[in-house]
């Protein structure tokens, strides 16, 4: 969808076409003003020791019967004693904190892959997990053990319980993992924290630490029901991880989300950095496997940078990711010289993002990505078109009921020949009935088929696309959420 060439100055002009009234916010806050790495470990399988997968399936189901993470009592004061009675494990480093509503994952995974080139001990806190609960928590940029884990678990389980006793909720699933990630961070120990929010902000179990760095991927419209039905609403929320004299980068957003934003660096003193004015995609081009990028960052330009990653997004995300790289080691305040572009480019070329455009099969080919609303299928829909040249594209897509499903499905509708709907094995995936329900008003009658059992949707999608013949770029696009992929990745042989 992007082009290739776009010159810096364009990009900027374009930006800046925003509200007057931003201006009087924008004249408050600070601005940042300028003169291969460690490789990333794919998802982890099954422990293969009998007795250490059995310890860990007793801890997944024992955290099974915690809240889970759709059921949310909006205060942080359960995290906040167990942190308490941990000993503050979280004020042991530093952190970026990132929020957003698309891309927070990759731009994750890109961070830590920049600070591991930098020789950091890096922890990395995301969510929810592809196929196994381990990967929520990485240390040096792998998944952490199923040992560590588990052993994390125990030494935190009596601190959890003494919680429980003298809360009016227990602490909930997601509660228990954070305080499992900032433990190990603290164990470790990592020299920075790399830490996702769950959902929102000020009140998200992650938001006890204060980030030096707050990152703020594109905000649209998810999670309405507890967050807001504006852009702006839901900035409100996810501006709470803005603390006092932090650096804030924030990606390209809707001019009212933005305000909210600039609204609150202002009245903590943030230094703001804005894709677009002080850092952005200079040019892109597409390259076997990925893309070939020039990014401005806070210190300069960072020319021919590759990344094994497909899509305007994911460039976008690269950006955002240097910039708070840059801000976490003072680029732009403390030190006026860029990074070194080769380390850049290193850490770059060795990021992973497993479950977001990522090719599992060859002949036909399929993708699976983990976009699960409107706003990430419309881009995953443009990386399509982009980094394929598919002459017949089947969708597989099993979604989750509390999603904008219809949405999704609108996205989709340009670039699937056929859908094939289905639905994964968790409590809170749509029935494959009633989606398919969706899906013949969105598509018609005749472009959908009905498997409920993900993997007889996998082989009819696969026949579907077969149809052409071998040689006829007939593929496979299996998507609308983070569960669904992740049981598609299983059993297609990956982890």
């Amino acid at each position: 969808m992007s082009e290739s060439d776009d010159p810096f100055d364009e990009i900027i002009e374009a930006e800046t076409d925003r509200d007057p009234d931003l201006a009087v916010i924008e004249a408050g806050s600070r601005t940042l003003r300028t003169q291969g790495g460690q490789p990333q470990a794919d998802v982890p399988a099954r422990p293969e020791d009998p007795e250490v997968d059995k310890a860990l399936r007793e801890v997944e189901a024992e955290l099974a019967t915690r809240w889970g993470e759709t059921k949310l009592e909006p205060s942080v004061g359960r995290i906040a004693a167990l942190m308490d009675v941990l000993g503050e494990p979280q004020r042991a480093y530093p952190s970026i904190h990132i929020t957003g509503t698309n891309g927070k994952t990759s731009t994750a995974r890109m961070i830590e892959a920049l600070l591991g080139g930098f020789e950091l001990r890096t922890g990395r806190y995301t969510s929810p997990h592809v196929q196994s609960i381990t990967e929520r928590i990485s240390l040096d940029g792998a998944p952490i053990s199923a040992e560590r884990f588990i052993e994390t678990y125990n030494d935190i389980k009596p601190y959890v319980e003494m919680v429980d006793s003298s809360q009016e909720y227990r602490l909930s699933f997601f509660e228990v993992l954070t305080g499992m990630a900032y433990a190990a961070f603290a164990d470790a120990p990592v020299d920075v924290a790399v830490v996702e929010v769950g959902m929102g902000g000020s009140w998200d179990a992650t938001n006890v630490i204060d980030g030096d760095v707050a990152v703020v991927t594109p905000i649209d419209l998810d999670h309405t029901d507890r967050l807001g039905s504006t852009p702006g609403e839901i900035a409100t929320e996810k501006a709470g991880i803005v603390k006092q004299d932090a650096t804030v980068i924030m990606a390209q957003q809707p001019v009212d989300a933005a305000q909210v934003l600039l609204k609150k660096a202002v009245e903590v003193d943030a230094t703001v950095a804005r894709e677009g004015l002080e850092f952005g995609v200079v040019a892109r081009q597409v390259a076997v496997g990925g893309q070939l990028v020039t990014l401005r960052g806070l210190g300069g330009e960072y020319p021919e940078v590759y990344l094994p990653l497909h899509g305007a997004h994911q460039a976008h995300n690269a950006a955002v990711a240097l910039a708070a790289v840059e801000a976490f080691f003072g680029v732009g305040a403390a030190r006026a010289e860029q990074l070194d572009i080769d380390t850049v480019r290193k850490a770059f070329a060795a990021v992973a993002s497993p479950g977001r455009m990522e090719v599992v099969r060859r002949s036909p080919t399929v993708v699976l990505d983990a976009a699960h609303n409107p706003a990430g299928a419309r881009v995953t829909a443009d990386a399509i078109g982009e980094a394929f040249d598919f002459s017949r594209l089947i969708g597989v897509v099993g979604a989750s009921g509390d999603k904008n499903v219809r949405g999704l499905l609108e996205a989709f509708e340009p670039i699937f020949a056929e859908v094939v709907v289905t639905q994964n094995s968790t409590q809170r995936a749509m029935d494959a009935d009633e989606l398919a329900a969706i899906a013949v008003e969105v598509f018609g009658d005749e472009r959908v088929q009905v498997e409920p059992r993900l993997p007889d949707a996998l082989e009819a999608a696969i026949t579907l696309a077969e149809e052409e013949g071998e040689f006829a770029g007939g593929g496979v696009l299996v998507t609308g959420s983070v569960i669904t992929v992740g049981e598609a990745r299983l059993l297609l042989g990956k982890g």
